[in-house]
């Protein structure tokens, strides 16, 4: 995970000088998603907000400007923030 600020419009370009292909989304206050994984590696990037990822491993909180990257097959499930997220993912 690394910290690193910036807007949506800087950080889509970032996707996109690694040859990724972002999107964006958001959740609000609270928001869960249950436990699940991915069979390619996901790049997250927090804009705004935060949001806790759960691993097996133990808990990651994103604030705005923190990137997360899970290899396939990461189980994973995720808390909102108090204030909501938004973020940019794209797949490796």
């Amino acid at each position: 995970m690394t910290g690193a600020g910036g807007g949506r419009a800087e950080v889509e370009a970032r996707f996109r000088e690694e040859g990724l292909s972002p999107s964006s989304w958001g959740n609000g206050p609270g928001d869960t998603y249950g436990w699940h994984s991915h069979t390619y590696h996901k790049v997250l990037y927090c804009v705004s907000g935060s949001i806790v990822f759960h691993t097996r491993e133990g808990d990651v909180e994103l604030r705005a400007g923190d990137r997360l990257d899970l290899p396939p097959g990461t189980e994973h499930a995720a808390t909102v923030g108090p204030s909501g997220c938004q973020c940019m993912e794209a797949s490796r």
